[in-house]
């Protein structure tokens, strides 16, 4: 496998580092101070071309693959996992799921504003009672006519509180279990549908998590996306990419603690010396270095697996779990290493510690993303 970057990509790296230093780090403390989420940055983004970067381009997108995306996320996330966060609920979740998946009719309907910025998309999934067990969703859809009928609560949305559009599943043969699911595509301003409570995390603020409400929400038919009873499929394949290209984020994080660390341990002096001497601190940067340098070709190997089979789970389950884990620690580890200072929110270490322990529970859990990959390496037969 080939994981040498091409010129356009590397271009693109460049372009959406500047983009990130210059328009995201000056937001990023009213970002997790008053969980503001800039949505005049996230039009830039997209005026810029980083929100449809897998969009095929007559819907407005760049048409450029899995790695291009992960490279801009792990940029914006060096300064921001928060606003990484949303952009890849916005880009991948919803977007890249609607272009995979839907007709070319929804996607004229969605994908341009989308692949603009002039709307926010999110992933509708997750319920109170259903969360790394996605499949056990309560949320009804009742045909009514030419319509469906939404019934049903979602929690922990990200984007949710902010969205203008949304993949949402729901059960439309609930006798069927997995095998009922459907997924539709549904506006913010359809009648019936409220925001019920954005939700006060402990990180990755900014980028809005909320609790959403769907009572008799009618959606008209040619909204459903794909065939009827077959949102498993697309649930599947789309939680798959998911884990695959969001693992630039703690890529990101992990590439920032690693440099502010080596920086800080070049200048910083006691004992008459640079604490760069310590062996010690060398052991934490060395131990930083290799989780970066594995994470990253997780990572890539996870972009190539997913853009070949959608249907290999292991590879992006394995990435995106060891990456989060590394992420939590380069964190922490950074902060010892800054000292007193780490632990000062004049630094971003102690925002970069609480962001990175999300990404060890969404996107299924580690414990899940565990059995995800025994189960494929063990077989079929012990799947059940």
């Amino acid at each position: 496998m080939d994981l040498t970057l091409s010129r356009e990509e590397q271009d693109l790296r460049e372009a959406a580092r500047r983009f990130a230093r210059k328009e995201i780090a000056p937001v990023t403390e009213r970002m997790d101070r008053e969980d503001h989420f800039p949505r005049d940055v996230f039009a830039r983004l997209g005026a810029q071309g980083f929100l449809g970067l897998t969009l095929p381009e007559k819907y407005g997108g760049l048409g450029l693959s899995y790695i291009a995306q992960a490279l801009v996320l792990e940029e914006i996330a060096r300064v921001s996992p928060a606003l990484a966060l949303s952009v890849g609920a916005h880009s991948n979740l919803f977007a890249d799921n609607v272009a995979r998946n839907a007709d070319d009719d929804q996607r004229a309907a969605f994908l341009p504003a989308a692949a603009a910025g002039e709307a926010v998309g999110a992933l509708a999934l997750t319920e109170p009672d259903a969360g790394s067990d996605a499949v056990s969703i309560r949320m009804r859809a009742e045909r009514d006519g030419n319509h469906y009928r939404l019934n049903g609560t979602k929690q922990f949305i990200t984007n949710g509180p902010v969205a203008d559009m949304m993949l949402v599943y729901a059960k439309t043969a609930p006798d069927k279990g997995s095998r009922g699911i459907s997924a539709f595509l549904v506006r913010r301003d359809t009648p019936g549908f409220s925001v019920t409570k954005s939700l006060d995390k402990m990180g990755m603020r900014g980028s809005p998590t909320g609790e959403l409400a769907f009572q008799d929400v009618r959606v008209p038919r040619d909204q459903l996306v794909g065939k009827e009873n077959d949102g498993v499929r697309i649930m599947m394949s789309g939680l798959n990419v998911e884990r695959a290209v969001l693992t630039a984020i703690p890529v990101g994080i992990i590439a920032e603690c690693l440099d502010r660390s080596v920086a800080y341990a070049r200048q910083r002096e006691q004992f008459g010396q640079k604490i760069g001497r310590f062996q010690l601190v060398q052991a934490k940067l060395a131990e930083m270095y290799s989780d970066l340098e594995a994470s990253r070709w997780l990572m890539y190997a996870a972009l190539e697996t997913v853009r070949a089979d959608h249907r290999n789970l292991r590879a992006s389950a394995a990435a995106l779990t060891f990456a989060s884990e590394a992420s939590t620690r380069a964190a922490l580890d950074a902060i010892q290493i800054h000292g007193g200072y780490g632990y000062m929110r004049d630094l971003p270490l102690e925002r970069l510690a609480r962001d990175a322990k999300l990404l060890e529970i969404g996107a299924g859990t580690s414990e899940i993303r565990r059995l995800i990959v025994a189960r494929e390496l063990l077989g079929r037969e012990f799947v059940e």
